[in-house]
């Protein structure tokens, strides 16, 4: 009788190790629909609204003299109700780096209601940490109701970025490289690229199925002469140092309302205040908001010269005293108009100048140049694909060990920085 049970046994589990395989795709297929589904439908919905608070903006602009108003509501709300959140998408590297608990499923509506009111009343942010933010925290309860080991919970954060990303921004394999190249310097979980693309793609169609639109921009074509090939170099190296004066001024900006201003919530009053000044001097409405129309514009014509610095200054004055949103259009935006400035030397070239340094100042302040230059091959064209990952990577160079994001870990050193960095954080190397 023992003999035949053992058989049993013996057979019941050779069939679960025979059934286990097709049980754990068939886990992880529910497991990416979900995420796509959620994460998209969500990040539709941010968008839409997103239009519509900028449409009111834009025709109603003396609303922005209420920014500092909306700065202590929102300061306000994290310092009493969001103080493990405040982090943003610093917590979810943290957590991918040192897994400890559950993301607070807050942090979606949170960030999601902050972005709105910031971009309402004319904070200068971007979108893309709203929209990491919500899918890394909405994918991370799946832990709730799903047995994970720890490996796979920060799979699911990384699904989550890479399903938030893509539907936000339209680029899906941009996002799913982005995802896994985001989290330590130099270093890539190419294990993950396949379940990540696969997210990306299907988060992508379910935003695009809600009815949002993205942002159309130019084909770049190959075309290159001596002119060219020297603006090139010298935007890329540049690229890498603004981003690196990005980060600064952030960090800097950060560090001083923090020692002006010990009550939390009275930050983004300061800082809003300061916005509501420099709007009342005369600086201009573009340089509010997301600033999509002058992208596109720094494809077409020449911009001022100071375009880029004026957006860098308010962009840092926004995010640095805690107005929410991203960092990554407004550095679209540097991006862009630092290019456009060497139309100037080449008019021909402008596009390819412009698009460069779209992709590049963002390769140098996120330090994810291949990201970058996907993202550049699926916004202008694959042709110019080769310029568009040297100048990334030349870009990503020259920022040196900076990042907008603090908990980034490096993995290893660029060139020209110092080895002893190597398996620290960013946030580590100021002290």
């Amino acid at each position: 009788m023992e003999n035949s049970n053992l058989k049993r046994k013996k057979v019941s589990l050779e069939f679960l190790k025979l059934s286990n395989p097709f049980l754990l795709i068939f886990k992880w297929l529910v497991i990416l629909g979900f995420i796509s589904l959620a994460v998209g439908s969500a990040s539709a919905f941010f968008l839409l609204a997103l239009e519509k608070v900028t449409q009111f903006r834009e025709l109603n602009f003396w609303i922005v003299y209420f920014l500092p108003l909306a700065g202590i509501f929102i300061g306000w709300l994290y310092f009493y109700y969001g103080k493990n959140i405040t982090k943003g998408n610093n917590l979810l590297l943290e957590e991918i780096h040192s897994p400890t608990s559950i993301i607070p499923i807050r942090m979606a509506p949170f960030v999601f209601f902050g972005t709105i009111m910031t971009h309402l009343f004319g904070g200068s942010a971007g979108r893309e940490g709203t929209a990491v933010q919500m899918g890394g925290s909405i994918a991370h309860q799946l832990v709730r109701f799903v047995p994970l080991t720890s490996k796979e919970q920060q799979t699911l954060i990384i699904l989550g970025m890479s399903a938030g990303f893509a539907s936000v921004f339209g680029t899906p394999i941009a996002a799913a490289v982005f995802s896994i190249e985001v989290i330590r310097i130099g270093t890539y979980r190419w294990k993950l690229i396949l379940p990540s693309l696969v997210t990306a793609y299907l988060a992508h169609s379910v935003c695009l199925e809600w009815g949002v639109t993205h942002s159309h921009y130019p084909n770049i074509p190959l075309d290159i002469t001596n002119t060219a090939i020297c603006c090139l170099v010298v935007i890329s190296i540049f690229s890498g140092w603004v981003a690196k004066l990005f980060t600064l001024f952030i960090h800097k900006v950060t560090e001083l309302h923090s020692a002006l201003v010990h009550y939390p919530p009275f930050r983004p009053l300061f800082g809003g205040t300061i916005l509501v000044v420099l709007f009342g001097f005369g600086f201009s409405p573009v340089y509010f908001g997301l600033g999509l129309p002058t992208i596109q514009a720094a494809f077409v014509g020449p911009l001022p010269w100071e375009t880029f610095l004026l957006k860098l200054i308010l962009t840092a004055l926004t995010i640095g005293s805690g107005f929410k949103g991203g960092e990554v259009t407004p550095l679209f935006f540097i991006g862009a108009s630092l290019g456009n400035v060497f139309g100037y030397f080449d008019p021909v070239h402008l596009m390819l100048f412009v698009g460069v340094g779209f992709i590049s100042v963002f390769a140098g302040a996120s330090n994810t140049p291949v990201a970058s230059a996907i993202m550049g091959m699926e916004l202008f064209g694959w042709e110019s694909g080769i310029i568009f990952f040297l100048t990334s990577q030349i870009a990503y160079i020259s920022s040196g060990h900076s990042s907008i994001y603090s908990s980034q870990m490096i993995g290893r050193a660029k060139f020209f920085s110092p080895t002893t960095h190597v398996g620290k954080k960013i946030s580590e190397l100021k002290k």
